[in-house]
């Protein structure tokens, strides 16, 4: 016991030991919140106060939850299985599993992800005969706020009456709702809501529950939204004991629902609760840490508080104005490839940005660099079509009436079975009431040829085959009979690079099942599948040493060596949708928190005089949380065009946002004055730094590629153009490519030129997976399809 307690400071001790009745730990960034956690987790096991099964942590992420089991174990050992630790979607599936008829359900549902929902609603609208693209925009994002929000169609539609077309969008709403239920499917809102109504409606399943979760802890409560909340809150009606860890100034989910008054209010919602912080902060240095409290000090809707660190003073964060967005990459460029010199990992490296549409021109400079990097919030692995597909078998396999995964396969590989024939088996499924696999184990009676209900007859003996044999193999002995029968793998294997891409991302799929196995060697099907559809954009970050370019919201919980913060001007950070809301922009002012304080060693700030943005070239204004720290920054509190920071923000000369206003006339290209950026001209690198004049300044300008001092590692890169596109010009060796030329890259793969710049000596290119990429058409190893 002293052993677990002398690690913790005496902040972190109080509420590791406080175990009975409510407590709100405000844990400020860095401060050790997961160590608090886990060793309240352990205190109580050690002292007798709950069996493990006794004991519920519910975490933001599945990564998180991985953590927290692995550092539990470590701790305990074997006595740490029994618990629940999961995130809060991962919880209400075991619920809904465990109480299906009380909840109305049948326990083999399916969960539909993003793009499944889209695709229903996008039915659901055609089915109704609308045409109106807008209208199903609008649907789109009711459905999702009514769900939030906890409504059904009805409510949803008496309540927000007034809005246009609201009866339209309830009987789209109403009608996805029925797919879902012929499908046997929930979306990720539903296994909320289904949980809370569970909870609410049903005496003997909240007792069970309530008695059983002896001790309740939550992680990043500040996160939650009042469907969440509210489960919670009866989850924890009889014991009381309730332990939300969280911080209102990282509250950055408000467009999704998240509600920062959930921890706000806490103690007046829980009277007894005892309140702690935790404000010493383990990650970063002093000089960031002054940063951080500065900007967070201009919110209103806060609990008090303040980082500190006994950590060293650290370098200055430095602030960087470039002339244009191809610059500030340019920055970022030479500053990861300077201390990458000084044996910096990649890894350690993050830029991040308020929108992902800032990434393409750091991929091109890191491209010229040699630089690895990887996008996050892209596509993903299990995004990807034939990972879908094997997917979509399983699910069908798991839940015969998942609609939607037997349209997807049922000519995967082709059989033969299109568009006319799946029609018929709808029309046949609707007017019986029964699900298209239903339908296929009918084929004698659809009207169609006999031709065609032999191919239906056989797909489905091979599902049944698949479903029998579910029962007594593993998943990953499943995926490999489900390739091996269907042909799967001939189906893939045509000999195109996008052929061989499928199959090496099939292999990977079967590695993937295989470890899950190793892992859960007892797990069934139906646990694979929420683990697979309820992962995260962040739990596919690993180790591998490459440069994180990621939007600000997906690297929460995250931490760097190095942050670069792109972007930094109003109209990006904060966005013009928070020009007018006081509550929004406090919710950007916490993204600015979140972003500053993912740094631990160093931290750059940079933005962009003009920016190309959503159609046109504007010049900018410089972000007015700038001008909030700009005392820390040692800057001047006014901005290079002579105004304050953020004050023309909504009017004058930056017209308040990027797509609004008029602003300044777009830059006059051609000629001398400014010259065309992938000529890369002869003008100087004339940005600014806080450290003094442009630390990249250069008579010759963008003479070459690459800086003089450049590490051998990125020297040696044979897929980055070493040299300039001027010299690759004059060699004389550019084919001939135009847009729409069909390219491969020994690297990146196969692709398609879009844009063919300086006469020639200059394309981009949109390489499958892999982004845009500009290279030099005579040095770049491209073969002409």
């Amino acid at each position: 016991m002293n052993d677990l307690l002398s690690s913790l400071n005496s902040e972190q001790i109080k509420p590791v030991t406080d175990t009975q009745g409510p407590v709100l730990v405000l844990a400020g960034a860095g401060s050790g919140k997961t160590r608090v956690l886990t060793s309240r987790i352990a205190y109580i096991l050690q002292n007798g106060l709950s069996s493990p099964q006794g004991i519920l942590a519910i975490t933001f992420t599945n990564k998180a939850a991985g953590e927290m089991r692995e550092r539990l174990s470590a701790m305990l050992g074997d006595y740490s299985s029994g618990m629940w630790i999961c995130t809060i979607h991962s919880m209400c599936v075991r619920i809904l599993r465990q109480f299906p008829a009380e909840a109305g359900i049948k326990s083999n549902f399916s969960i539909y992800s993003e793009t499944e929902r889209a695709n229903i609603i996008k039915k659901s609208f055609k089915e109704l005969d609308f045409d109106d693209e807008k209208l199903l925009k609008d649907a789109k994002y009711h459905i999702a706020n009514a769900k939030m929000l906890g409504l059904d169609p009805d409510t949803y539609g008496t309540r927000f009456k007034d809005i246009p077309h609201m009866d339209d969008i309830v009987c789209i709403y109403d009608k996805y709702d029925k797919h879902l239920a012929e499908n046997n499917a929930l979306d990720f809102d539903d296994l909320l809501l289904r949980t809370l109504r569970l909870l609410r409606g049903n005496a003997e399943a909240r007792e069970y529950l309530s008695d059983r979760f002896k001790y309740i802890l939550v992680d990043e409560f500040q996160d939650t939204n009042a469907v969440q909340y509210n489960i919670i809150k009866l989850l924890a009606s009889k014991h009381k004991n309730l332990f939300a860890v969280g911080d209102d100034d990282q509250s950055i989910y408000g467009w999704r629902g998240a509600e920062i008054e959930n921890i706000l209010r806490f103690d007046k919602d829980f009277p007894d609760a005892k309140v702690y912080k935790l404000e010493r902060n383990y990650r970063s240095t002093k000089n960031i840490l002054n940063l951080a409290n500065a900007i967070i000090k201009n919110n209103g809707a806060r609990h008090d508080k303040t980082l500190w660190t006994e950590a060293e003073e650290g370098e200055k964060p430095e602030y960087y104005q470039a002339e244009e967005e191809a610059d500030e990459a340019l920055f970022a460029a030479r500053t990861i490839s300077r201390l990458a010199g000084r044996d910096e990992k990649y890894s350690s490296f993050a830029v991040l940005m308020r929108i992902n549409a800032l990434t393409r021109s750091y991929e091109q400079e890191f491209t010229k660099y040699g630089i690895p990097y990887k996008v996050f919030g892209g596509f993903r692995f299990f995004e990807r079509r034939e990972i879908k597909d094997i997917l979509a078998y399983l699910r069908l396999i798991s839940n015969p009436f998942d609609n939607e995964a037997l349209t997807r396969i049922i000519n995967v590989p082709k059989r033969g079975i299109g568009g006319k024939t799946i029609e018929a088996m709808e029309g046949y499924s609707s007017q019986s009431g029964l699900s298209l696999y239903d339908a296929c184990l009918d084929a004698e009676y659809l009207p169609l040829t006999s031709g065609a209900k032999s191919k239906i007859s056989d797909f489905a003996q091979t599902i049944k085959g698949f479903v029998i044999d579910a029962q007594g193999v593993n998943v990953a002995q499943l995926v490999r009979d489900i390739i091996s029968r269907t042909e799967l793998r001939d189906a893939y294997d045509d000999g195109t690079d996008e052929g061989d891409s499928k199959l090496a991302n099939l292999d990977e799929f079967i590695a993937s099942v295989d470890d899950f196995v190793r892992l859960n060697p007892d797990a069934t099907l139906d646990e694979y599948l929420n683990q697979v559809t309820l992962a995260s954009d962040t739990d596919d970050m690993d180790d591998g040493n490459y440069v994180t370019l990621a939007t600000i919201h997906s690297v929460k919980g995250l931490e760097f060596d190095n942050v670069i913060i792109c972007g930094l001007e109003d109209g990006i950070m904060p966005s013009s949708r928070s020009e007018k809301d006081p509550k929004s922009l406090e919710e950007e002012r916490r993204l600015m928190y979140v972003a500053i304080t993912r740094a631990r060693k160093r931290l750059y700030l940079t933005r962009s005089k003009s920016r190309y943005l959503y159609g046109h070239r504007d010049r900018t204004m410089p972000s007015r949380f700038i001008g909030e720290l700009a005392e820390e920054l040692g800057i001047d509190k006014t901005s290079s065009y002579g105004s304050p920071y953020g004050s023309s923000y909504g009017a004058g000369a930056f017209g308040g946002a990027y797509g609004r206003g008029n602003g300044y006339s777009p830059y006059s290209y051609g000629g001398n004055s400014y010259g065309a950026r992938s000529s890369y001209g002869s003008r100087s690198y004339g940005g600014e730094s806080s450290r003094g004049r442009g630390v990249y300044s250069s008579d010759e300008g963008y003479e070459s590629d690459v800086p003089p001092a450049m590490p051998k590692r990125a020297e040696q890169t044979n897929f980055s153009a070493a040299t300039t596109f001027g010299r690759a010009q004059s060699a004389g060796k550019s084919k001939n490519y135009a847009v729409g030329t069909k390219v491969k890259h020994p690297k990146f793969g196969m692709g398609t030129v879009i844009a063919v710049k300086n006469g020639g000596a200059v394309i981009n290119v949109a390489f499958d997976g892999q982004g845009i990429k500009e290279l030099s058409a005579a040095l770049a190893p491209l073969e002409i399809l």
